[in-house]
């Protein structure tokens, strides 16, 4: 300790320089202390970089790497002379001299399944909840319902390669594997917009050329399948961690506009005579009373029980209600189009389930590699967006992500799918995030002054999620009865104008929860009849933010553009540049603060531990848009999500210095005691930054083992 006192005197250690402010800080023994306590880790961690580094653990890792690469360890102290419950942990980033290309390979599927498997258990005994019986019936109604309206589309345009049994048994794949199996089973995993547009453009592109259509799907769907595995392996998806609510929001309002486009394409294909007029209406009304389904069901009309009906139940009585609508009356006069089916459970064209993929010239299945490319950057993309969205901030959620062990999965069902004829399945956008909101307990809470008295506001607030395996089971297995013969009569009935409407409903919904038509809605409001409150009005350039959502949606048409042409194979790419877009240019011509309002993490940080946390700026601009006016960052309670992914040197090295305290209450939600910081305290204290490290990762394995008690 005497050494350290020297240090803090003298202003250096080993070479570091420590500023003068801080220098004048240890003038009292609390703030001395907090000094050396920054001083011994930071040397610590310094020499770590300089002589330790390829040592395999991960304070050393690049961005490539497994949990917690690119950070330094948090340094926790606890002040002998205060209080107990409080601990002071200074927010820094790590510089690392380890090079980015040294990927320890397998470390990320390995920290997901050590980090998920104690909790498989109670993934399954959690079931026992009753909004698992509502949350399988919606999700079921709202995974089948796309999933016909786009095979009614690859019936169209692939020549019924790919019809409603295929679809149904893509669905029926991913449901189980990930039920099963995966880190993230609240993720739905079906089949796409993007991959029916994937789909039918190979088909254009291929077909003319004489080669065996499904035969070189299976070949892309085996490739596809190697390099997601490599992309797991290297524990890729490290980088979702500069991936914020930009590029989702741009994809998300692509995924809505394309619902919408397909609801239209299937009314323009029913001609002009009666059986178009009626189906006009008739998807009209769908869209009309699901959507006034769902808005009674946020209302505060009716009791709570009544509004939950309407909410869980609405969209599928509504199809139910029409599909039996048109058969009524004069009404069954007219000939409507209804949806096409084949024999139960046999593919659609005459042929058996298993592909003979080696039918095929070897030119086409080394042509088959750029496709798979392709597809990969739009199922490591769209498969990941959809894991983050279902896991988004506004959920409570308690038990920890793995996205690259699903990420594996992903390869699994996709070169499955290629071996078996079936449209190739990944994750769900808005099914996903929808499963997860139809499994949060809600509960009302009354707005009231200072006196406690009620101001007549009332809000749905979620206690919690049903964390659980049995509801994405349950409905997969629903799909799979589907396909018998009596559901498949039943589903031969439903008309084509029904589906329209399903699209429709879909559509909008999903426009309504979009980041870019929540900003559009704050642009095209009186500004004198804006609350003061709204969130947006913390941008003082008002052009910041048209200059914000001109970008959006420059990138969501140059998307959607692009799949109205041959070259539609090719929109991954674009969909994928939008990160670096993010990353590298909208800090050239927006300020930090203003991106820290416009922009926000799409998970939360817990969520995000599973590729290493968030991004050190990200984090960093959170801390700073959160703190109170006047510089102090002292609050109670965690901090919540928000930033910009990249910061300013001057707005970095603010951040660095701003304390963050935790009170003894939050860290015991942590799984931290006081007797643990002070044995972190001490740890730093005597330059021991590999002890650090390990009790940094017991803090989160025990953080984590709090919440799954919590949840249980």
């Amino acid at each position: 300790m005497a050494s350290t006192n020297a240090a803090a005197a003298t202003g250096s250690r080993d070479g570091l320089s420590i500023p003068t402010s801080l220098r004048a800080a240890t003038a009292s023994p609390r703030s001395g202390r907090l000094v050396r306590d920054w001083a011994s880790s930071f040397i610590g961690a310094r020499s770590r970089s300089r002589h330790d580094v390829g040592s395999g653990s991960d304070a050393d890792a690049g961005p490539g790497v497994g949990i917690g690469s690119g950070f330094a360890p948090a340094t926790a102290t606890a002040d002998a002379d205060a209080d107990a419950e409080e601990v002071v942990v200074p927010l820094r980033p790590k510089r690392t001299s380890s090079s980015w290309w040294k990927v320890h390979l397998f470390r990320g599927m390995v920290n997901d399944l050590r980090q998920r498997t104690p909790y498989y258990i109670s993934d399954w005994t959690d079931a026992w909840n009753y909004r698992v019986v509502p949350a399988t019936v919606y999700m079921y109604y709202a995974n089948i319902l796309p999933a016909l309206a786009f095979s009614l589309d690859m019936i169209t345009k692939t020549n019924m390669q790919y019809g409603v049994n295929e679809v149904l048994l893509a669905s029926v794949l991913g449901a189980v594997v990930f039920s099963l199996a995966a880190c993230q089973p609240l993720v739905i995993v079906g089949v796409t917009g993007p991959i029916t547009v994937f789909n039918y453009t190979v088909y254009d592109i291929m077909t003319p050329t004489g080669t065996n259509y499904l035969a070189f799907m299976c070949w892309i769907g085996l490739w596809s399948l190697v390099f997601h595995w490599i992309l797991a392996i290297t524990n890729s998806c490290n980088w979702l961690r500069y991936v914020t609510r930009f590029p989702c929001d741009i994809f998300g309002f692509y995924v809505a506009f394309i619902y919408l486009q397909k609801g239209i394409q299937v009314l323009e294909r029913l001609g002009d005579d009666e059986p178009f007029y009626l189906s006009i209406v008739v998807a009209l009304l769908v869209f009309a009373v699901a959507y006034i389904c769902g808005e009674l069901g946020r209302s505060s009309l009716f009791k709570h029980p009544v509004r939950v009906f309407f909410k869980d139940y609405g969209t599928p009585l509504t199809v139910v209600f029409f599909t039996g609508f048109v058969h009524m009356g004069k009404l069954k006069g007219v000939p409507l189009e209804n949806l096409p089916t084949s024999t139960a459970f046999l593919p659609t064209a005459a042929r058996g389930w298993f592909i003979r993929f080696w039918e095929i010239r070897t030119a086409d299945i080394f042509l088959a590699i750029p496709f798979a490319i392709l597809l990969t950057v739009l199922f490591w993309f769209d498969h990941n967006v959809s894991s983050l969205i279902a896991q988004g901030t506004e959920f409570p959620l308690k038990k920890p992500a793995g996205f690259h062990w699903d990420l594996f999965l992903l390869g699994l069902t996709t070169g499955v799918g290629g071996l078996l004829g079936l449209p190739f399945p990944n994750g769900l956008i808005p099914q996903a995030p929808f499963h997860t909101e139809s499994l949060c307990v809600i509960e009302i809470v009354a707005d009231t002054d200072e006196s406690g008295e009620s101001k007549g506001h009332y809000e749905a607030k979620a206690t919690h999620v049903v964390e659980q395996r049995v509801s994405n089971l349950a409905q997969g297995l629903l799909t799979l009865g589907t396909m018998s013969g009596p559901l498949l009569v039943v589903l031969h009935l439903i008309p084509q104008g029904v589906l329209a409407g399903l699209f429709f409903i879909m559509g909008v919904q999903a426009l309504e929860a979009n980041g870019i038509t929540a900003k559009l809605v704050f642009l095209a409001r009186d500004v004198a009849l804006t609350p003061a409150g709204h969130p947006l009005k913390q941008v003082e350039r008002r052009l910041a933010i048209w200059l914000f959502v001109a970008i959006e949606l420059a990138g969501f048409g140059a998307t959607f553009a692009i799949t109205q042409t041959v070259a539609a194979v090719g929109f991954p790419v674009f969909i994928l540049v939008l990160i670096p877009v993010r990353a590298l240019l909208l800090p050239r011509w927006l300020s930090p603060q203003e991106l820290a309002v416009l922009d926000a993490p799409t998970a939360s940080p817990f969520t995000m531990e599973s590729v290493g946390g968030q991004h050190d700026a990200l984090a960093s601009a959170s801390d700073v848009s959160d703190a109170p006016e006047g510089g102090d960052s002292d609050r109670k309670g965690p901090l919540p999500s928000g930033g910009g992914l990249f910061w300013s040197t001057e707005a970095s090295t603010a951040a660095q210095s701003m304390r963050r305290r935790r009170s003894a209450e939050e860290l015991a939600e942590l799984g931290e005691s006081g007797s643990a910081a002070r044995r972190r305290g001490s740890a730093a204290e005597k330059g021991d930054g590999e002890s650090a490290v390990e009790m940094q990762q017991g803090v989160s394995r025990r953080g984590q083992a709090s919440r799954a008690s919590e949840s249980r």
